[in-house]
This record gives C-alpha cells, structure tokens and sequence, in this order.
C-alpha cells in the first residue's frame, strides 16, 4: 500500500537526501511557512516558531529560510521596502494580488494566466526558467 508524503515530509527527505540536518526547529520553520497561505516575514515566522521553541534565535529562521530558497522549496517575495515575505506553497509559479494599503497578499489561480509563460517565451526567444507576476491593487477590505 502506498503512502502519499506531505509537502513537509517530501521536503524533509530532500533535505536528507543531500545531507542537510533536519533539526526539530528547522522542521517547525517548514510547517509554518510550506502550504500557509498568509506569506509570512522572517519576523513572524520567528514568533510563531519561538511559540513551540522559545530559544531559537532569528539567526536560525534566516539560515533555514535560505537553505530552502537554495532549494527551491520556497520562494521570496519582495513586494515593497518593507521585510521580505515566503510564499511556500508548492505552487508553480502563480501570481498574486498585493494590497497596497494593507499589504495583503492573496495566491491568484495560476490557471488564469497559464498562457502568459509560453507567449512570452515565443515572442522573445528567451527560454525561461522561472517568473513571477504581481498585481497590485486595493483588496475587498480596503475598499472604500
């Protein structure tokens, strides 16, 4: 019978499998950040680790934050001149919508735009290799 693995647990055999420690703290980072949906800071990401892990210092969420950029296991989004946020939701590349009075940041369904890649691609000549795609906005909340 076959077992189906978590995002998590897939995510923690690719790191064994090139030689990375999988640390209880570093396996509470991936739980936060991998399938949540809210696109957390490096800062909030150590507050709701420190809940289970008290001692762990922001040193060890920027360290395993990079490892899994390295990866590819999670993607960074620099939306304004504010802190980083980490989109692990094991999409491809999908585009988002970003608030520009809350800061919200909403997964849009890669579907919708599923062409875009392929159009480009032809009308360049560029292979590419990764993209990203943001629309900004005021969210149903900020709306007056």
């Amino acid at each position: 019978m076959e077992t189906t693995l978590s995002p998590v647990d897939e995510i923690i055999e690719r790191l064994r499998a090139t030689g990375m420690r999988v640390t209880p703290q570093r396996v509470a980072v991936l739980n936060i950040i991998i399938g949540n949906q809210d696109h957390l800071s490096v800062e909030e990401i150590h507050d709701r680790v420190q809940a289970d892990y008290p001692m762990i210092g922001l040193a060890t969420i920027y360290k395993t934050i990079s490892m899994l950029k390295e990866m590819g296991e999670i993607t960074e989004l620099n939306i304004d001149n504010s802190s980083a946020r980490f989109d692990g939701s094991q999409k491809p590349p999908h585009p988002h919508f970003v608030c520009s009075q809350c800061n919200t940041i909403t997964d849009l369904d890669e579907d919708l735009l599923a062409d875009i890649p392929a159009t480009v691609s032809q009308q360049t000549g560029y292979q590419i290799t990764n993209y990203r795609l943001d629309f900004f906005g005021l969210c149903p909340n900020c709306q007056p």
